[in-house]
């Protein structure tokens, strides 16, 4: 029999305010340190939990500074 081989889980609550603290094996895991952003898919499987990258999924994030009420009520319908 081929068994998968898995890490012991790591379990945290959720707070009246929807927080949790991020167990520290997967803080070391991810090399998170403070300010940095997490990222949640979900997929068929489960939910997948990673750290963000500069920008995330965005392919316009680059383009910030055109986000302004103007931009978007000029462009807002394209």
């Amino acid at each position: 029999m081929n068994r998968l081989s898995r890490q012991p889980a790591a379990f945290s609550k959720v707070s009246v305010k929807s927080q949790t603290v991020i167990p520290r094996e997967v803080r070391e895991q991810l090399k998170l340190k403070p300010g940095d952003t997490l990222r949640y898919r979900v997929t068929d499987a489960g939910i997948l939990l990673d750290k963000a990258t500069e920008g995330g999924d965005d392919p316009f994030a680059a383009f910030s500074e055109w986000t302004s009420e103007a931009d978007e009520k000029a462009y807002g319908e394209l």
